[in-house]
């Protein structure tokens, strides 16, 4: 046993000779050895939050496209279908009231006019015997934008007391959508 040394100790255990310090520690006034964060007490470094930043942003930018994509199709299709329903109410309306003219001529595309003439569409107006206690009902619309082209379907019914009729209308275009196609029959 080595003078100074305690009892209980291994020999060369915390003999500053074999470079083993006493109990675990830095000899007195020796500089502590750094630990993983370097010196004890010391705040472990900032890391670099870049990397984060970045992918942050980029998360940020792809929900942010995401709602003004949703947004901008919302309001194409919104402002279509509200369109169409505003096309069908007013075309339907002057086809209760009778004014055929105005309905042909302001609603009808130039290729369906060119399959129905003015008068045959007159004439199955008339023989509908439509009045002004009629009211439509749409029940249906289907609206479809491609390629800046809107396509709108509206179906419904027009009553008349015990009377139905059946209608069912296609419009198409892009800013001045006009009617494709037509169906207006008493309902069986």
């Amino acid at each position: 046993m080595q003078h100074g040394q305690p009892p209980y100790a291994a020999p060369g255990a915390g003999d500053p000779q074999y470079g083993h310090p006493r109990y675990g520690s830095a000899p007195y006034g020796a500089p502590a050895a750094p630990g993983p964060y370097g010196v004890p007490g010391q705040q472990p470094p900032a890391r670099g939050r870049k990397k984060l930043w970045i992918i942050l942003g980029i998360v940020g930018g792809v929900v942010l496209l995401a709602v003004v994509g949703a947004l901008l199709l919302v309001n194409l299709v919104g402002g279509a279908t509200a369109k169409a329903k505003g096309l069908a109410e007013d075309f339907t309306q002057l086809v209760i009231a009778g004014d055929t003219d105005t309905a042909y001529d302001d609603f009808l595309d130039p290729a369906l006019q060119e399959k129905l003439s003015k008068e045959e569409f007159a004439a199955g107006v008339q023989s509908l015997e439509l009045d002004e206690t009629c009211k439509p009902t749409y029940n249906d619309f289907k609206v479809s934008t491609e390629n800046g082209n809107n396509a709108a379907d509206v179906a419904g019914v027009i009553s008349c007391g015990s009377k139905e009729v059946d209608l069912a209308y296609r419009f198409d275009g892009n800013k001045d959508m006009k009617m494709i196609n037509i169906k207006l029959r008493p309902k069986a």
